[in-house]
């Protein structure tokens, strides 16, 4: 059926094209050593994290805090069986190519790197919250699977387990939805695919909610 609509759209957008070769977190800087940088509670729940994931905490000495979090998000995903490679934006963005659809980026990878390198704290808070509700992020990963390999909740007023503090949530999904939500709107008439991460179509403050 996406496909279906792909064929019959102007253009697909997407939060960022994420088929491209390049990789976003080539040139970062280094950071000082991880112990100088997170609690010893914390530092043990990472380590008891790697080794549950089969990562080597010494993968992580200096890297930025964020980027530690989204590591261990796309470790667990991918334990849960998931593959980028076979997300709905990653083969909606090959289909796109091979029928020559123009691909319109909502954010783009550089953008979405600018906005993790301005979090507070460097990301401390991401970090924290990745470890906090590690279980919970799992939970809610395989609510989202049954969801698409079933049918989606027709409740748009569905309550998703918080796995994000309100400031986080804030700057991660609202103060985007609503970015995107401006961006949509001043898109000329037209017929479009669009593609974007799942917790921005639920929950509070939602993409779909915004765009009524």
């Amino acid at each position: 059926r996406l496909l279906k609509k792909l064929k019959n759209a102007d253009a697909l957008i997407v939060e960022a094209d994420v088929s491209t070769s390049d990789t976003p977190f080539a040139n970062l800087p280094a950071c000082e050593a991880l112990e100088e940088r997170i609690s010893e509670d914390q530092l043990q729940n990472l380590q008891h994290i790697s080794q549950e994931m089969g990562i080597s905490p010494s993968l992580f000495s200096t890297q930025p805090l964020w980027q530690i979090a989204m590591v261990l998000q796309a470790t667990q995903a991918q334990k849960l069986g998931l593959r980028a490679e076979y997300g709905i934006d990653y083969q909606l963005l090959q289909a796109a190519k091979q029928q020559h659809k123009p691909v319109i980026e909502l954010e783009g990878a550089e953008n979405q790197i600018a906005m993790l390198l301005q979090l507070p704290d460097k990301g401390l808070a991401l970090l924290d919250d990745t470890l906090t509700h590690w279980h919970t992020n799992a939970r809610l990963l395989q609510q989202m699977m049954s969801w698409w390999l079933n049918a989606p909740p027709q409740n748009n007023d569905i309550t998703l387990p918080n796995t994000f503090s309100q400031s986080l949530y804030d700057v991660l999904m609202h103060q985007r939805n609503l970015a995107w939500r401006d961006k949509l709107r001043a898109m000329p008439p037209g017929r479009y695919v669009v593609a974007v991460g799942a917790l921005h179509l639920y929950g509070e403050g939602n993409l779909p909610q915004m765009l009524r």
